[in-house]
């Protein structure tokens, strides 16, 4: 079995490497760690000015047409290189929830500027009461006329203090399954009755709560039907739940490979050399591999044109759990050092491998908690009940 990504792939990833490499200076390294916010208005222009927007939409639709390993690879070197992607990729994944769903008013108003990177789409599911249980969701929105009052709280909503619109889930009907009573809206931030309050995570990463105080919107910012948002959403998850964190594990493992081909032990060796330390790189190395043929073996499906229902939350749930594994084990490998964090100068690697090691807890929550994806596997895979 062959599990090359292919030659298109390999060019292109090459390519992908050649862009970041300059566009990735210190000085933006030190912006978004200082700030936590995965978003910049340079790095954006950027990336739209060489077509890296909207890379597997079809050209008729104003992408590049790549194929799904193409993609693949693209992302596995943004996420290798923590470049600051999350708010367009959150724009782009909602742009084409919108093309799928979405009015005709919706699409004109979004698609293109979100293709150029003009606009920040936030999404907004999680509430503090519900956590990965988004149907369990307390948000209301209520009819008016032509409009909708919405009232409630989403937590998690990062990039919102940034953003244009939250795509926001919100009940529509308390008389059914919870599930069944939700519908889902385009939520302009800027709106009065909007407020936005920082949230810091472990690692650093800025993300928010936000509150809705009888917030108007025209029924025209409703995607999907009245009480359809679980279709909306099954719809939008699906991507979010076939993420995996292949690159970032790779980038700790690198960094440690190379404190490791440089430090000593007390005898004048390198650590390199002690086969515990060979011992523990290797498997991490296994670690890596097993997570992104996981993930490619999604993006395969996709090609193919099967829906990865039980496949991609495959993915999710090992990667994330592999790599707080790694990062736990290269940590206890590196020593006390190793919790030496960002902008010391004493700090292996500059401070990546501690970063990386907080990073990687907040991995097990992201796109939805490995409870919630052992649950999909169980029911879309094995077939399980509820």
């Amino acid at each position: 079995m062959d599990f090359r990504m292919g030659e298109k792939s390999d060019a292109f990833r090459a390519e992908v490497r050649e862009f970041l490499d300059e566009q990735m200076t210190p000085e933006l390294e030190e912006k978004l760690y200082r700030t936590g916010v995965s978003n910049d208005e340079d790095f954006t222009k950027a990336l739209a000015e060489k077509g890296f927007l909207a890379l597997g939409w079809p050209v008729e639709w104003g992408g590049q047409g790549r194929e799904p390993m193409e993609v693949m690879a693209y992302m596995e070197e943004v996420q290798k290189y923590d470049a600051p992607s999350y708010g367009i990729g959150t724009t782009i994944a909602v742009a084409k929830v919108l093309h799928a769903l979405g009015t005709d008013e919706q699409k004109a108003d979004i698609l293109r500027p979100a293709q150029r990177g003009e606009i920040i789409i936030c999404l907004g599911f999680s509430e503090p009461e519900s956590g990965s249980d988004v149907a369990a969701a307390q948000t209301k929105a209520v009819r008016d006329g032509d409009e909708w009052v919405i009232n409630g709280q989403k937590m998690f909503t990062t990039n919102a203090h940034i953003g244009d619109y939250v795509f926001l889930l919100a009940r529509t009907n308390t008389e059914v399954a919870k599930h069944k009573g939700l519908t889902t809206f385009l939520v302009p931030l800027k709106h009065p009755g909007v407020e936005v309050q920082a949230v810091y995570t472990l690692s650093g990463e800025r993300t928010n709560i936000t509150y809705y105080s009888d917030v108007r919107i025209p029924d025209a910012w409703r995607i999907g039907d009245v009480d359809g948002g679980w279709r909306v959403m099954t719809v939008s998850l699906q991507d979010e739940h076939s993420a995996g964190f292949g690159g970032r594990m790779l980038a700790l493992i690198e960094n440690t490979e190379a404190w490791a081909a440089e430090a000593t032990d007390a005898d004048g060796r390198r650590r390199l050399d002690d086969p515990e330390v060979r011992s523990r790189l290797g498997r991490a190395r296994a670690e890596h591999e097993v997570s992104v043929l996981l993930q490619r073996r999604g993006t395969w499906m996709v090609e193919q044109g099967i829906v990865p229902e039980a496949e991609g939350p495959m993915s999710k749930l090992y990667s994330s759990e592999a790599l707080e594994r790694v990062a736990q084990d290269l940590t206890e490998m590196v020593g006390a050092d190793a919790l030496r964090s960002y902008f010391d100068p004493t700090a292996p690697q500059g401070g990546r491998i501690e970063h990386s090691l907080r990073f990687s807890v907040g991995t097990t929550i992201y796109a939805g908690t490995s409870e919630v994806q052992r649950n999909i596997i169980a029911q879309r895979g094995l077939g399980l009940p509820r």
